[in-house]
C-alpha cells in the first residue's frame, strides 16, 4: 500500500502543478472521509481498529478517488462519493480482501451517474491559487473577486465527442482543453501515472498482464477505428493513451488485486475488456470517459475468467487421457 501512494505522486504533483491545491484539497477530505467511515464500521462491527486503519487499503481507496475526480468538486461530492465507495464498495461485502467491485471507481462512477454537471467539468490550467480553490470546493466568501469563465471546461474527450463540424487540427488549435498531443494537462498528467506504474513494476507490486492488456487492446481499437482527422474523427491512438484516466486506469485500478482475476491469463483478458469497453463508451457512449464503467463491468466478469483459466488444463487433460 506504501509503494502504492509513492507511485502516484508524479500524477499527483502533475496535478498540482496545472490545477493549482485542489486536488491537495480533495485528497484530504477524501483521506479524512476514509477514515473516518472505516473507523465507524469497525466499531459498529466490534472488530479492531488498529490493524484496519493501519494497513493503508482505505488510503489507498481515497488517494485514488481524489486522483480520479475533478480538482474542484465541491467537497460535499468527495465526502459522498468517498464515503459510498467504502460503505458499498468495500464494508458491505465484508471488508477488506472480500470486494468484489473496485471501490474507488464505485464511487467514482455513482458521483458520475447522480452528479453529471459536477463531474463532465475540469478546471482549466491555472497555477497554484490556494485562496480561489477554497472558494471553488467551499462555496464561501473569502473576499475574492468572481474566479474566470475559463476556470472549468468541457474535457478533450467531451469536445472531441461532441464535436460535428470542426476537424481534428482545428480542435487542437481552438480549443482550449487541447495540448499537442491530447488534453491539455492530461497529456503529462497520464505520464506521471505511468512513470508511477512503471515503477510499481519494477517493485514486482503487480504483473504486466492488466496494464499491457488494457493499454494494448485500447490502443489497437482505436487504430482500427481512427478516421483520419476529420470532422467525425474519434481520435488517435496516441490521443486516447494520453487523455483521460488511461494510465490511471491501467496501472493504479485494473491491477487492484482483490476485484480483478487472479490467474496471469485472466488478468490479461480483464485489461483487454477494460480497454474495450473505455473506448465504447468514449466514442459512442453518454460518458466522455469509460474507465470507471469499464473496470465495474469487467468485475461482474472475474469468476467467469476464472473458470475459464480453471477449465483449460482440465480439457488438455482429456485430449492427451494424461491423469490430472
Amino acid at each position: 500500500m506504501t509503494l502504492v501512494l509513492l507511485a502516484t505522486l508524479p500524477g499527483a504533483l502533475t496535478l498540482l502543478w496545472f490545477y493549482g491545491w485542489g486536488i491537495v484539497i480533495s485528497w484530504l477530505l477524501a483521506a479524512s472521509m476514509a477514515l473516518a467511515v472505516e473507523a465507524a464500521v469497525l466499531t459498529l462491527r466490534q472488530l479492531p481498529l488498529k490493524p484496519s486503519l493501519s494497513d493503508g487499503s482505505a488510503l489507498v481507496s481515497a488517494t485514488l478517488l481524489a486522483l480520479a475526480l475533478p480538482p474542484y468538486s465541491p467537497w460535499w461530492l468527495t465526502l459522498v462519493a468517498t464515503g459510498f465507495a467504502l460503505l458499498f464498495g468495500k464494508h458491505l461485502f465484508g471488508g477488506i480482501g472480500k470486494n468484489p467491485f473496485n471501490p474507488a471507481m464505485l464511487g467514482y462512477a455513482m458521483a458520475l451517474v447522480s452528479f453529471p454537471q459536477h463531474m463532465s467539468h475540469w478546471p482549466a490550467p491555472h497555477g497554484l491559487n490556494l485562496l480561489g480553490g477554497l472558494q471553488q470546493i467551499f462555496g464561501v466568501n473569502l473576499g475574492l473577486a468572481a474566479p474566470p469563465d475559463a476556470w472549468a471546461q468541457a474535457t478533450a474527450l467531451d469536445a472531441l465527442r461532441i464535436n460535428k463540424s470542426l476537424t481534428v487540427e482545428e480542435l487542437f488549435a481552438s480549443n482550449p482543453s487541447f495540448g499537442r498531443f491530447g488534453g491539455r494537462g492530461a497529456e503529462w498528467l497520464n505520464l506521471g501515472f505511468l512513470a508511477g506504474g512503471a515503477f510499481l513494476l519494477r517493485q514486482r507490486v503487480f504483473t504486466w498482464h492488466a496494464p499491457v492488456g488494457m493499454l494494448g487492446s485500447l490502443f489497437i481499437i482505436s487504430l482500427l477505428c481512427w478516421n483520419g482527422s476529420g470532422s467525425d474523427s474519434h481520435g488517435s491512438p496516441l490521443f486516447h493513451l494520453l487523455t483521460g484516466a488511461s494510465m490511471l486506469g491501467a496501472f493504479f485500478i485494473v491491477t487492484e488485486p482483490v476485484s480483478g482475476p487472479k490467474s496471469p491469463r485472466a488478468r490479461l483478458l480483464f485489461g483487454i475488456g477494460v480497454g474495450v469497453i473505455t473506448y465504447l463508451i468514449r466514442t459512442w457512449g453518454s460518458y466522455p470517459d469509460g474507465v470507471a464503467f469499464a473496470v465495474l463491468l469487467m468485475n461482474l466478469a472475474v469468476p467467469t475468467l476464472e473458470r475459464l483459466e480453471r477449465s483449460k488444463p482440465d480439457s488438455e487433460t482429456k485430449k492427451t487421457g494424461a491423469t490430472p
